[in-house]
């Protein structure tokens, strides 16, 4: 069969690329890059074109828009202070946010917004690093007030408007009553938005320029940031989101004038990430090696465990996991992890073929990047194709169940 010294076959190798290779040769997904490692040994996969007609073909160092995978990068920033002890886990959030002081919630999560009773206790640093600090998007409460009230004033990224600029959203963000009593429930995105504020309120620094001195540049992450320059618009595909019944490409975001082609008012540690898969593969690696990089410390080892090990009580995520399990036929078994670390899913129980203790996260514009320390191995797959269709996330799984089946020791 043919085995590499970390333990890939080549007959598992082949299988990997025809398997990447199926939705690119029958259209669903015009291109994509895949990078896996073992220890020292790394494999690239590149195919397809920039363009769902032709075009440019991608290519190893093609950058694309991370989305959701933003948050387990971003959230570094925030563990160097805490590593600095600049701030603490229990640490009150309002000292540097006071519009977060004396909170009100609701008295009922889906009721109206001035029914409300105080907050039990101050959110703290903690909170916000799990994303339970009491709001947050909730698919399971759609069409409720306050979720309502979230998309009108503009608190979350992917709206027809842009966020507004940090103070703003924190502004606004200060005049919603919470969902739910802080630490009680696990909720998605606006926390690691929120984190991003934190980040430069504590540090008295654009949060961008903190995270690019403190991560990015250390680790080498010349192609990552929240916009790309005008001279490498060339590198960025445009990004579908296709229409679900027809499956038409249709142009979520233009490279050209679009969203990620000029530094955005609002730098969304939650999804506003532009990143390669070698700058992703190097903050991968430096977290399985618990925190270094090519000699250099860049988070402790204590840290990098905090972020990639579950946090969470079944209480706190028992919305999430009943979203994950109970609705496939949205989700497409994403989600079904069982932790949530900081910032990433941390599994808790085999669900699929990854084994307990991986890490990582999925974007809504088709991107993943995960790794699992029991077998030194990273997987990184980056498309153009949004969730719009559930292409880009089954290829996601299909990635991932065919590297574990390439694995021969």
């Amino acid at each position: 069969m043919g085995t590499t010294d970390n333990g890939f076959s080549a007959t598992g190798l082949r299988r990997l690329r025809e398997v990447l290779a199926r939705p690119v040769e029958s259209g669903r997904i015009p291109g994509l890059v895949a990078l896996f490692s073992r220890g020292e040994e790394t494999h690239v996969e590149v195919l397809g074109t920039m363009s769902h007609d032709g075009g440019a073909p991608m290519s190893r160092d093609t950058i694309f828009r991370m989305a959701s995978t933003s948050k387990p990068v971003t959230v570094a920033a925030a563990m160097v202070l805490l590593d600095e002890c600049r701030m603490r886990l229990d640490d009150p959030v309002q000292q540097w946010l006071p519009e977060l002081a004396d909170r009100q919630v609701l008295a009922r999560f889906d009721g109206p917004l001035d029914e409300t009773v105080p907050a039990r206790r101050p959110i703290t640093v903690r909170d916000v690093l799990t994303s339970t600090f009491g709001l947050g998007m909730d698919m399971t409460s759609l069409g409720t007030p306050i979720m309502n009230e979230v998309f009108a004033q503009g608190l979350t990224p992917n709206l027809p408007e842009p966020m507004p600029e940090p103070d703003e959203w924190m502004r606004r963000l200060g005049t919603l009553p919470l969902m739910h009593q802080p630490g009680e429930r696990w909720q998605y995105q606006i926390s690691n938005d929120l984190l991003g504020v934190l980040v430069a309120r504590v540090t008295g620094r654009p949060f961008e320029e903190f995270l690019a001195e403190r991560v990015f540049e250390p680790l080498g992450m010349a192609d990552t940031g929240f916009h790309v320059p005008a001279e490498q618009l060339h590198r960025l595909p445009p990004l579908y989101a296709p229409d679900p019944q027809t499956g038409e490409f249709l142009v979520w975001d233009a490279a050209e004038g679009g969203r990620h082609s000029k530094p955005p008012l609002f730098p969304s540690g939650g999804g506003g990430l532009n990143s390669t898969a070698d700058d992703y593969h190097a903050y991968f690696r430096m977290l399985l090696n618990g925190g270094v990089h090519k000699g250099r410390r860049i988070l402790s080892r204590a840290a990098v465990e905090l972020m990639t090990t579950n946090r969470l009580t079944p209480e706190q995520q028992a919305a999430r996991h009943a979203m994950a399990v109970a609705n496939v036929h949205i989700s497409h078994g994403q989600g079904q992890h069982g932790g949530w670390g900081f910032g990433m899913a941390v599994r808790t129980y085999r669900g699929d073929y990854a084994p307990i203790g991986q890490f990582g996260w999925d974007g809504g514009s088709g991107t993943a990047t995960y790794a699992d320390p029991a077998n030194q191995l990273t997987g990184i797959l980056l498309t153009q194709v949004g969730a719009s269709t559930p292409d880009s996330m089954l290829l996601i799984h299909d990635f991932w169940t065919t590297l574990y089946q390439a694995m021969d020791a």
